[in-house]
C-alpha cells in the first residue's frame, strides 16, 4: 500500500518539509559520491550504532559520548538506497505539510526530530535484551516519519487518503480514511517487529521496525497532549434578560 496524496492542500508553504526532503536528498546525492570504503565509515560514523550509543548512556561524560547521542539525529538524514530514500520522502511529503500546519514550522521541526530521537531509542532498546549491544548500524528517516503518522492518525483520522494497492500484478488507485491506511501500516510494524526478535530475523530482515513503532507511539502521544493542551471547555453564557420567551 503506497499513499500518494491526502486531497488537502495547507495553508501555507510547509518549509519545514521541504526543507527535510531536500536535505535528506542532497546527504543521499553525498553517499553516492563516496567509495565503498568511504560510505561504510560515513554510515558508522554518523548512524545509530547501538553498542556505542550504549556506552554513551552509561558513560555520557566519556570521551565521545557527546557524539553517539548525536547519531539519533544525523541518523534520521542518511539512507541506505534510493528505494530507501524514496519511500521515506513520499510518505514525509503526504502527511508532513499537515502536521507541520499543526504545529508550525519550527514546532514541526522540534516534533520531527524528537519523535526520530525516541525512535532510535526505542530501536536500541527493543533489540539489546535479546541480542545484546550489535555493531551494526541504524539509518534513515523511518522513525521520524512514523511519528508524523501516528500524529496525523489522530489529528486527521477520517480524511481520505489516496493509495496505490497492488492487486496481482495491476497497481490500483483507492481512497482509505487515515485510520484504516495507517491503522493497517502500524499493524504490520507490530507483526514484523515481533518477528525481528528472533537470532535469524534481527540479523537479516534490515529493517528497524522498532524504530517505527517507538517513532509512531511517540507521534500520537505528542499529538494527543497538544490536543489537550488546546482543549477549550465550553462556557455558560450569561442569559440575555432584555428579550424573553413567553412559554
Amino acid at each position: 500500500m503506497l499513499p500518494y496524496d491526502d486531497g488537502h492542500e495547507t495553508r501555507r508553504v510547509p518549509i519545514v518539509t521541504w526543507a527535510l526532503i531536500v536535505l535528506n536528498v542532497l546527504v543521499f546525492l553525498y553517499e553516492l559520491q563516496l567509495s565503498s570504503r568511504g560510505l561504510t565509515r560515513f554510515i558508522g560514523t554518523w548512524g545509530v550504532v547501538p553498542a556505542n550509543l550504549l556506552t554513551a548512556i552509561s558513560h555520557p561524560t566519556a570521551t565521545g559520548a557527546f557524539a553517539e547521542f548525536f547519531t539519533l539525529i544525523s541518523s534520521q538524514f542518511i539512507h541506505a538506497g534510493w528505494l530507501h530514500l524514496i519511500g521515506n520522502m513520499l510518505f514525509l511529503m503526504v502527511f508532513g505539510d499537515d502536521i507541520e500546519e499543526t504545529f508550525g514550522s519550527l514546532g514541526f521541526l522540534a516534533f520531527y526530530l524528537t519523535s526520530g530521537v525516541i525512535a532510535g531509542l526505542v530501536q536500541v532498546y527493543a533489540v539489546a535484551p535479546f541480542f545484546g549491544a550489535q555493531l551494526t548500524p541504524s539509518v534513515g528517516a523511518s522513525g521520524a516519519i512514523a511519528g508524523v503518522l501516528g500524529a496525523y492518525l489522530i489529528r486527521y483520522p477520517l480524511r481520505g487518503i489516496r493509495v496505490i494497492i497492488p492487486i496481482f500484478i495491476l497497481p490500483l488507485p483507492f481512497v482509505l480514511p487515515a485510520f484504516i491506511m495507517i491503522g493497517w501500516w502500524f499493524v504490520q510494524q507490530l507483526f514484523y517487529g515481533v518477528l525481528t526478535l528472533t537470532p535469524q530475523a534481527v540479523q537479516t530482515s534490515g529493517v528497524a521496525f522498532w524504530a517505527h513503532i517507538g517513532g509512531f507511539v511517540a507521534g500520537v502521544i505528542i499529538m494527543v497532549l497538544w490536543r489537550l493542551g488546546q482543549y477549550q471547555p465550553p462556557t455558560i453564557q450569561q442569559p440575555n434578560a432584555d428579550n424573553v420567551w413567553h412559554v
